[in-house]
């Protein structure tokens, strides 16, 4: 707001001819609340910042999470197409995982159990690797038979 001297009776500055009711509160000239919001949101700079491209991280991790969906989705296909029938244990395995990564994003609370950006912990890749292999109707790998301990005489 621009002052100027009035002159050398009124004795000092006054804003640019507006007179100031004494019984209203002062009025600043930027907006505030909704008004301010509405103003701002036809602004380009605003706009691109939201749709701003997610960063190479973020990428990352959508990828991951959308890699552990279809692989557990792969593997009750196969096992369903197979006839292999799963144990209850790896069916409600299945199920909680799936649920977990598509409601938090990943299924694992521990950062310290996986990778940073990776949707399953180690222990919950090799599981799901296990199951993949029965529904496949491969064998487990020799070293990871359990054969009986030999008898003593």
């Amino acid at each position: 707001m621009k002052r100027t001297p009035l002159g050398p009776s009124k004795g000092g500055l006054r804003s640019s001819g507006l007179k100031r009711d004494t019984d209203k509160p002062l009025r600043s000239s930027s907006l505030k609340g909704d008004s301010a919001k509405s103003m701002r949101s036809s602004s380009q700079k605003g706009d691109s910042a939201r749709n701003k491209p997610p960063s190479p991280f973020e990428a990352q991790r959508k990828a991951a999470q959308r890699a552990a969906l279809n692989a557990l989705k792969r593997a009750r296909r196969s096992a369903e197409k197979a006839g292999v029938s799963l144990s209850e244990w790896e069916g409600e395995f299945l199920e909680s995982v799936d649920e977990r990564i598509r409601t938090h994003g990943r299924a694992f609370a521990d950062p310290e159990k996986g990778a940073p950006g990776q949707a399953l912990s180690a222990l919950q890749g090799r599981k799901l690797k296990e199951i993949t292999r029965k529904a496949n109707g491969e064998d487990t790998p020799p070293w990871k038979r359990r054969t009986p301990p030999p008898e003593r005489d």
